[in-house]
């Protein structure tokens, strides 16, 4: 079911942050990839700015996209010395696994880099007691097409020329239609192996659904978490997708910008009608965020992206992570510990720490609603 559009979220400014309470909670994640220094003054950044306030103990669980996890990673990081008593365990299982562990109760809340489907809204009113389960954007970025072709440093594709190469099409790396918006390049006659997730993913989802609303006459599949196309190679989770392109010659793929960049991947610049060829940077993914469309209604912030849009540097191919969670009835032993991660996740500290991580903040507008919602769960 499609909502009505609402309010679009222009201002991109973080010094324009409002927050509705500076909370934060340590966290000691199971899959952290970080070395967790701390600063000599045995504080993180976020506890001299006085941005902590810590609420609950013991374990908090969730899990759901991969997308997110270097994000994660990096707040766990900063912060996990400004509580004692309360640890986060984020399981990066991809977002149809992780909104399924929350539906079953598993969890205390999932992140997911699509809004929930009207089935799982459904399903959510039975563990969400007197409630349901509401979208809360929390972190944003570009999706990577990620390439790894012997000889070709620099490549830009269109919408129609990747669903022809994802879908089978086109099968070699010197095509005519690669040809033509790659005049300068020295293309060899590879065979392209196009890769996907084999899990149920956001990424994914957000992908398809790019092809299917820019390139609707070369793409015939609807958008899904699960990939639409037999064949191809397939590889789990997001890092899982950047080590199997990295070691494949002739691959190509898409993945969140932080993993392509972690793994040294080359991405495609997409030629979206634009003068230049949109690259796949921070910068260029926070221009297409800040003219989303919000299409949830009261608490649920679930956002549209305009995945056509032509605009001068702004990288369409985005996608925006959302914590799902019970805007009533979440469970009374962690509901604390879940306002606190969430609210420092959202404050001013939490979304400035992302640029280095990889990611694009939200919008300052869209996250002073952030806030209020957080504040608001019951």
């Amino acid at each position: 079911m499609k909502l009505q559009r609402k309010n679009g979220f222009r201002a991109l400014t973080l010094g324009a942050l409002a927050v509705s309470g500076a909370l934060v909670l340590s966290a000691c994640g199971s899959d952290d990839n970080t070395d967790g220094d701390k600063p000599s003054d045995g504080k993180s950044t976020a506890a001299a700015a006085g941005d902590v306030k810590c609420a609950g103990s013991g374990e908090l669980l969730a899990s759901g996209s991969s997308a997110q996890k270097n994000a994660v990673d990096q707040w766990v990081k900063d912060f996990q010395a400004a509580c004692s008593g309360l640890t986060v365990n984020y399981k990066p299982v991809g977002s149809g696994a992780g909104i399924q562990e929350w539906l079953n109760g598993q969890t205390a809340f999932a992140g997911s880099d699509s809004p929930l489907k009207p089935e799982e809204l459904e399903a959510s009113k039975k563990i969400c007691t007197g409630g349901q389960g509401i979208n809360i954007p929390m972190v944003g970025g570009p999706i990577a097409v990620v390439f790894n072709v012997e000889g070709v440093d620099k490549l830009s594709l269109d919408a129609a020329t990747m669903a022809d190469i994802f879908s089978g099409k086109i099968t070699k790396w010197d095509d005519e239609a690669i040809k033509k918006l790659n005049p300068d390049a020295s293309l060899p006659g590879t065979k392209i192996q196009p890769v996907h997730r084999s899990d149920e993913s956001g990424t994914t989802d957000n992908f398809t659904k790019y092809l299917n609303s820019v390139a609707p006459d070369a793409w015939k599949w609807e958008h899904d978490k699960k990939w639409p196309v037999e064949g191809g190679q397939a590889a789990d989770g997001s890092s899982g997708v950047a080590s199997q392109v990295g070691q494949t010659s002739g691959s190509i793929s898409y993945v969140e910008l932080s993993y392509a960049t972690g793994s040294s991947l080359k991405t495609v610049d997409v030629a979206t009608g634009a003068a230049t060829p949109v690259a796949a940077t921070i910068e260029n993914a926070s221009k297409a965020i800040s003219v989303a469309k919000k299409t949830g209604t009261g608490s649920d912030l679930a956002l549209e992206m305009d995945y056509a849009t032509k605009e001068e540097g702004a990288y369409p191919i985005v996608l925006v992570t959302y914590e799902i969670a019970c805007d009533k009835g979440n469970k009374a032993d962690t509901l604390e510990a879940v306002k606190s991660f969430l609210g420092y996740t959202a404050s001013e500290a939490g979304q400035a720490s992302l640029n280095a991580a990889g990611y694009a903040p939200l919008p300052a507008e869209l996250v002073t609603e952030v806030n209020k919602v957080v504040a608001a769960l019951a």
